[in-house]
């Protein structure tokens, strides 16, 4: 179960940031086409898949350009601030993981 656990806050963490690249790239082309310049927003895309031991793993696809929407740059640091937040949530379910793991190898140890 916890190995599970671990996965899971790894697939979470490198979601995350994936999704991190993707919104710091609408930052800078937005930054880069200047105030009047328009740039279509990227937004990431993930979707749950099974690896050859049959679990579920999320794995990201790309990033597709959304139709009619340019950056906003106040929409992407709150994109940006979300997708930390949950790397930091993940990292420490991760770690949480790892150290029930650690434990239970301390316990069976004489």
């Amino acid at each position: 179960m916890s190995l599970d656990l671990l996965g899971s806050a790894a697939d979470g963490m490198q979601a995350q940031r994936s999704a991190l690249d993707v919104y710091a790239r609408n930052v800078a082309a937005a930054q880069a086409a200047g105030p009047r310049g328009r740039y279509a927003r990227s937004v990431p895309t993930f979707a749950l898949v099974r690896d050859a031991h049959g679990a579920r793993r999320l794995r990201f696809l790309g990033a597709r350009r959304e139709p009619k929407a340019d950056v906003n740059l106040v929409t992407e640091m709150v994109a940006v601030l979300d997708a930390s937040r949950a790397y930091a949530a993940d990292a420490a379910l991760f770690s949480i993981g790892k150290r029930a793991i650690e434990r239970t190898i301390a316990v069976e140890q004489p």
